[in-house]
């Protein structure tokens, strides 16, 4: 009989939807989302948007009633879902995971399986690179030494996660690799293009086949620091150095007028695309040169860095940037700057373009790296914890 696992997760997730139908392959998977979100609260985007990729399909599931007077994904107390406790109860789960403890809803589960003996597993991304107050760093100090000691096995994401459980006292023999990745062959196979279809999205950029093309995807947020991107870009301008240069700019968000108004000030070549769902993504990357992420420690992972490199495209990211451990290695995958040092980061832009103009290919130690970094190697790591931990031994 097939090991039977619960996953509660705040809402759809398109990055965890592959890994619950992969799950299900080997084992009943039941998925419990403690809230249902409309468009318009995905507005942080900059605009209200619903995906346009199926992240239901291929998995059982159901939405848990959430009783929080101000729902939400975003902070703890919005999402409130005490119904999970009898689900717990009745379920027949042999482990269940939640995916954090930053929601009350998970704190719920946690508590529920604890109560009635169900091995219960976390996965998060949280690291200690992350900007914190020494108060805070204090409190912290003391409540997950106790916090951790209610879970029994941790679906570790990569080495900055791993860092951070460790400091938090939890020993190596209840760490399980579970890497974060996005659904490599769906990136891969809508990457392909001819070179006639490449460069004509190029154009439409203002891009010719000399431009060297860094890209920014996501949130014109204060913590993704977009504007580092244009004050580099200016600095190799001033410098004349590297051929002809383009950020290409794909998102929105508060910061786009303060973006625009300094890209015009500084005279720098910039073009913004706005809001790029999932199926128009992989072009993006697939049409520039390399993506640039510049943000600080708020970006506990960067998943948009494992979407460039499926479709081939190396990744410049800051050394805060939480996946930089894991997926860049220098001159082979990408590159790393210190945070806030546009400098360098130019540079870092300059080297690569260096690179392309000589022939360079990354595609080899990008596909590696993607090897590692996928559906298979994140539901093997779950397998081995849940076999390791679970109830009753898997068949």
């Amino acid at each position: 009989m097939k090991q039977r696992i619960g996953i509660l997760t705040s809402h759809p997730i398109q990055y965890q939807a592959p890994w619950f139908r992969a799950l299900t392959r080997e084992m009943q998977v039941e998925v419990f989302f403690a809230h249902q979100q409309a468009a318009k609260e995905q507005a942080d985007f900059g605009v209200p948007f619903e995906w346009d990729v199926d992240l239901l399909s291929g998995y059982s599931h159901r939405y848990l009633m959430n009783r929080s007077r101000h729902p939400g994904v975003n902070h703890f107390s919005g999402c409130d879902s005490p119904e999970v406790a009898e689900l717990i109860r009745t379920g027949g789960f042999d482990a269940f995971v939640v995916s954090g403890w930053y929601l009350k809803a998970y704190l719920q589960g946690m508590r529920a399986c604890r109560r009635y003996g169900v091995p219960v597993l976390v996965r998060g991304d949280s690291q200690l690179v992350t900007p914190r107050s020494l108060l805070k760093r204090l409190l912290k100090r003391v409540s997950h030494r106790w916090l951790v000691q209610q879970f029994d096995g941790f679906l570790v994401v990569g080495e900055r996660n791993r860092q951070y459980l460790a400091y938090y006292g939890v020993p190596a023999a209840k760490m399980f690799p579970v890497p974060h990745f996005v659904d490599n062959a769906w990136f891969a196979a809508r990457a392909r293009m001819t070179g006639a279809e490449r460069e004509a999205l190029r154009a439409t950029w203002g891009a010719d086949p000399q431009t060297m093309v860094a890209l920014f995807v996501g949130k014109f947020i204060p913590k993704k620091r977009p504007g580092d991107l244009l004050a580099a870009m200016h600095h190799l301008s001033n410098r004349g150095a590297g051929g002809p240069l383009l950020a290409v700019m794909v998102g929105s968000g508060e910061l786009e007028p303060t973006l625009r108004a300094d890209a015009e000030r500084m005279g720098v070549a910039v073009k913004f695309v706005g809001f790029k769902n999932q199926t128009e993504l992989p072009a993006c990357y697939a049409a520039a040169d390399v993506l640039v992420l510049p943000s600080d420690g708020g970006e506990t992972w960067g998943l948009v860095v494992n979407e460039a490199m499926a479709c081939g495209r190396p990744a410049i990211v800051s050394d805060a940037v939480g996946c930089a451990p894991d997926l860049i290695t220098p001159g082979e995958t990408g590159f790393t700057f210190r945070t806030g040092d546009v400098v360098r980061l130019a540079g870092c832009i300059e080297q690569c373009a260096q690179q392309f103009r000589a022939g360079h290919d990354y595609q080899s130690a990008l596909a590696g790296r993607m090897r590692k970094y996928s559906v298979e190697a994140a539901v093997a790591g779950t397998i081995e914890a849940v076999e390791k931990l679970g109830r009753r031994p898997r068949n």
